[in-house]
């Protein structure tokens, strides 16, 4: 009987790793990627299914479809054809211009006007500004807000707009607004404000969504003004409150790109809100610009990974320089290469990171690297006054990435990111000279890096959770 028993075990537990292995495979992940599910499950032979079903690409395809009727629902206002000012002058632009349309939809656009903001003091002061003059309709979608006093003094000036008459909408992403009771919004929501939650951690969907979240800081008021970067809402980014603040930056946007910025929104409030906005005037006529630039929103409901692969494109296509800043430096095996093979050809590859991040493993994991690139001939540098929360890509004269995406696997593949391509020379040499002052304030890495076997272990032992950090 026993016998008898084992067979039948044996035969169904054969059956259902079949089953797994199948199914995993015709996802066509990645190799490693494909075999770590496979041996993960086989040892799972009760709960496999129900854990790839939940946590696996299989749901993240399925988030996916759920955007794309979100976007049905969105009828924007026709706008006036573009003119030739979107003719950009360098092979580099070109290139780049022409890979992120194709794979975002979004062409290059104009602003009339940019105001690149350092830090949280100016950021908050151009916010609340902009927020306090609102005449139709505020759009916010943050990742991180707090209760505390930027928190609160916004959560006010948008309470006064609202009884005011103006239409305001807060998308706040679950996790990051955990800090958020119901008895701070109570009085926003009473004021007639709407107030929606991404992804919310209901019991039911806690582990499947938990790795999706939307890292965007996008700000639109009355569909002429735009903010977006990597500041977030929150004390510990405002250099009035805290010496120890975080060196971020910030953008302010007039002009025609401001739509774009707004399509953006608009999409990820329709997704996490399931309700149609009928209000007009969302998209005004807006007069084209000067400075070009060009959106890039990436996504698990973008599986071609724009950012990461604009990216990877722009560093391969750089002749003179790469200057890049990230707070956390966990770069996928393309990423890698890229970088490395930029500085043996003879670009000034330099990387700026932290002396400390937020976290212990990511400061061992991104050190598990500086070999790497030092070996190769890049320069790398940690940043020692505070943390370091900028996140820019520069590159040669005419080309600069800046946003919400750090330099990692989450953040090219998990997380709803916002990045923003400024072209031409203006704007590259605005951002450079904040760049050199930070330089200046670093600490540069120099080899051969003496590291006891503690050190040792520790940052190879991070760098085995790159993937998932």
């Amino acid at each position: 009987m026993d016998l008898q028993l084992n067979y039948w075990l044996t035969l169904l537990w054969a059956l259902y790793l079949v089953a797994l292995s199948v199914w995993i495979l015709l996802q066509k992940r990645p190799p490693v990627s494909t075999l770590a599910w496979i041996l993960s499950l086989a040892a799972l032979p009760v709960l496999g299914f129900a854990i790839y079903h939940w946590l696996g690409p299989v749901r993240i395809k399925r988030q996916t479809l759920k955007r794309r009727r979100s976007r049905m629902l969105l009828e924007r206002e026709p706008q006036p054809p573009g003119s030739d000012l979107y003719a950009l002058q360098t092979r580099l632009e070109q290139q780049q211009a022409r890979l992120v349309e194709r794979l975002t939809r979004s062409g290059p656009t104009t602003a009339t006007r940019i105001d690149l903001l350092s830090d949280g003091e100016a950021t908050f002061e151009a916010l609340l500004r902009a927020v306090r003059e609102a005449g139709e309709h505020i759009h916010l979608e943050y990742y991180i807000v707090e209760p505390d006093r930027i928190g609160t003094a916004l959560r006010d000036a948008l309470i006064e707009r609202a009884r005011a008459g103006v239409v305001v909408r807060f998308l706040i992403d679950a996790v990051g607004g955990s800090a958020l009771k119901r008895r701070f919004l109570q009085p926003l929501r009473e004021a007639g404000a709407e107030v929606e939650f991404f992804h919310p951690l209901r019991l039911a969907t806690l582990k499947p969504l938990l790795n999706l979240r939307t890292h965007r800081k996008i700000a639109v008021i009355d569909g002429r003004i735009g903010f977006t970067g990597g500041i977030n809402i929150s004390d510990t980014q405002d250099e009035r409150v805290r010496s120890d603040a975080y060196r971020d930056l910030h953008l302010r946007i007039e002009g025609a790109a401001v739509n774009e910025l707004q399509q953006v929104f608009i999409e990820d409030w329709l997704y996490a809100s399931r309700r149609p906005l009928q209000q007009h005037g969302l998209f005004p006529l807006l007069p084209p610009g000067e400075i070009c630039l060009q959106w890039l929103a990436s996504g698990p409901d973008t599986p071609q990974e724009p950012i990461h692969r604009a990216m990877l494109q722009a560093i391969g296509d750089a002749e003179q320089r790469v200057w890049l800043v990230t707070p956390y430096f966990v770069p996928t095996e393309p990423a890698l290469y890229a970088l490395t093979c930029a500085a043996q050809r003879g670009v000034d590859v330099r990387l700026l990171v932290p002396r400390r991040a937020d976290t212990r493993t990511v400061t061992y994991a991104s050190r598990s690297y500086f070999d790497d690139l030092l070996r190769a001939g890049a320069r790398v540098f940690e940043y020692t006054p505070r943390m370091l929360h900028t996140k820019v890509l520069l590159v040669d004269a005419s080309l600069c990435t800046l946003g919400s995406a750090y330099f990692d696997a989450r953040s090219f593949r998990l997380n709803f990111e916002l990045c923003v391509n400024l072209y031409g020379q203006a704007p590259v040499a605005a951002l450079q000279t904040v760049l050199e002052q930070d330089f200046a304030q670093s600490e540069e890495v120099r080899r051969p890096r003496t590291l006891c076997w503690r050190q040792r272990l520790a940052e190879a032992g991070a760098r085995l959770l790159s993937p998932v950090l």
